[in-house]
């Protein structure tokens, strides 16, 4: 009786034993990963290592940052990339290190702390001398990074939700001490690339690079309430050889801000936003512009190039917007093959925006605006088909558009074309521009013919890349 006893023991706990061995195997999950990068990565770790916590209420503000700091040590045996489970992953600012990439999986949230503590200030940016929403510094980015090189965002369309209401409010009630962060930043760095994300609700501008070269965004959907304030789509400001292409984006503000700078500080800087392609982008903006160009664009702007752009329902297709004080120029702006559905205004050039970072600017410095290129466009349903204001005395010059069609709505302003201090040509463009921009025969539009040559960011192919982990 005493030995049957005992056998039918050993056989639980043996049993148990199994059970434990097949729960601790199923805890444990194996993911396979696969995506394109400008560079793939020889070692990997999930967050769940570092104590993270998807549940939406624990902070994983810490456990982000010492994953990183713990896989900094690969950056010069391969790099590294820090998955992100599927889960909700509350978190605070974090900075990011070189030759790293960040991977969000389909079902995996980043969401971003209400908690102001979670929230470092740093500086205003030297070349606007003081904060967009306050004159005293701005709150770091949800995702940031300085002096960087080689440095991947990505995943299998997973989401960065920047919960943005909390700052929208205060915002509107004037209780901002410093400027709002942004979703994603990157600063002084090269060789980016930020893709097949989708990033909602933003405290403000959701993609800014700034001061850095050789930068991809691909792939992105932001969402944001056409209501909301400054939830700019991609911001590039004072970056050289950046492509901008397969985006959806709707928002509160323009889809894509063009910038390099405000005022004395932006000139003083002197650093251009140039080469810059942006391509198959669709927006939804009723109260800004598809494609912006400054007004912050004091250190220049110069060689963009857009193409199978589509508008629908967004206040205008392509703004330049600038005004006395400013100094800077936008030169060399190309853009084609553009769809537009329901639009305020098809062209609009501004040259009295007149927001200016302090007293100190320079009246006398006046911006550059010449070589400005439109051709292939299709409109319907627009208010007006162009609103263009240079400056006094300093007009807006070798204004070229060509074989452009554009439906008015129903209620269409009278006069379709407003023009004040422009010179520039047109052809085979419907309704008739204004008398500044005289109708030409196309075979002397030569003077505005598109670039032939590709920049050097066309010519960067993403790799596969593949990746296998166990995590829990």
């Amino acid at each position: 009786m005493e030995f049957s006893w005992m056998v039918s023991l050993l056989v639980a706990v043996a049993l148990l034993s199994l059970s434990g061995s097949v729960d601790s195997r199923k805890a444990r999950i194996l993911e396979s990963l696969e995506y394109t990068g400008i560079n793939c990565r020889a070692h990997s770790a999930s967050i769940t290592d570092f104590g993270g916590v998807g549940d939406g209420t624990t902070s994983n503000t810490k456990a982000f940052q010492d994953a990183i700091n713990h896989l900094s040590q690969y950056e010069t045996e391969g790099g590294a990339l820090l998955f992100v489970p599927a889960g909700k992953w509350l978190a605070g600012s974090f900075s990011l290190t070189s030759h790293f990439t960040l991977f969000l999986h389909k079902d995996a949230v980043l969401l971003a702390s209400q908690d102001q503590n979670e929230w470092p200030v740093i500086k205003p940016l030297p070349s606007y001398g003081r904060g967009r929403d306050a004159a005293a510094g701005r709150y770091t980015s949800l995702i940031f990074g300085t002096n960087l090189t080689d440095v991947i965002v990505t995943g299998d369309n997973g989401t960065i939700d920047g919960q943005g209401e909390l700052w929208w409010q205060k915002f509107h009630k004037g209780k901002l001490k410093y400027t709002r962060p942004y979703l994603i930043e990157f600063m002084y760095s090269n060789t980016i690339q930020i893709s097949n994300l989708t990033l909602l609700n933003s405290p403000s501008w959701n993609i800014h690079p700034v001061y850095s070269s050789n930068i991809i965004v691909q792939g992105i959907t932001i969402l944001a309430p056409i209501s909301s304030p400054n939830t700019d789509g991609i911001n590039p400001d004072s970056c050289t050889n950046t492509r901008i292409e397969d985006c959806y984006i709707v928002s509160g503000d323009d889809c894509v801000a063009v910038k390099s700078g405000w005022d004395e500080y932006g000139i003083a800087f002197g650093m251009p936003t140039r080469q810059l392609i942006i391509r198959r982008l669709t927006c939804i903006s009723p109260y800004s512009a598809t494609i912006a160009l400054g007004s912050e664009m004091s250190g220049g702007i110069e060689d963009v190039r857009a193409e199978d752009i589509t508008a629908v329902h967004t206040e205008s297709g392509i703004r330049i917007k600038t005004a006395r004080g400013r100094g800077g120029y936008v030169k060399d702006i190309y853009v084609e093959r553009m769809t537009m559905h329901t639009m305020k205004w098809v062209f609009w050039m501004t040259g009295n925006y007149g927001s200016h970072a302090d007293k100190n600017y320079d009246p006398n410095a006046l911006p550059v605006i010449q070589g400005i290129n439109y051709r292939n466009m299709v409109a319907d349903n627009v208010t007006m088909a162009a609103r263009l204001e240079g400056i006094a005395g300093d007009p807006f010059k070798e204004i070229c558009i060509s074989n452009v069609t554009i439906g008015m709505a129903v209620k269409a302003k009278k006069v379709p074309w407003t023009c004040t201090d422009v010179e520039g040509i047109t052809s085979s463009v419907t309704p008739r521009p204004c008398d500044l921009l005289p109708d030409q025969e196309p075979e002397n539009l030569k003077s505005c013919n598109f670039p032939a040559e590709k920049l050097p960011i066309d010519m960067v192919e993403l790799q596969k890349c593949s990746s296998s982990m166990k995590y829990m």
